[in-house]
């Protein structure tokens, strides 16, 4: 199931305001495009944690679950889900 577009608007919107990262889709890969270096991977986590409320660790997330914003929002998902 596809990740709630509301979720995807805020992790752009987080992305934007927070990271100074302009992303043109969510489904532009983040890593292979040069948008996301590994300082910003943590501002990224560390971003999450504060706006979302959820704590993903560094050592627990895959990278390839971190290439897009679609992706990071169905890990998202996947993890509030397991938490409920």
């Amino acid at each position: 199931m596809p990740p709630p577009a509301a979720l995807v608007r805020e992790l752009s919107d987080l992305f934007r305001d927070k990271l100074f990262i302009d992303v043109p889709s969510a489904e532009t890969d983040l890593i292979d495009s040069g948008l996301l270096d590994s300082l910003q991977l943590v501002q990224l986590l560390l971003q999450v944690e504060q706006q979302l409320g959820l704590r993903l660790p560094l050592e627990e997330v895959d990278l390839d679950d971190l290439r897009s914003i679609a992706r990071l929002a169905k890990l998202i998902c996947a993890r509030t889900a397991k938490a409920a």
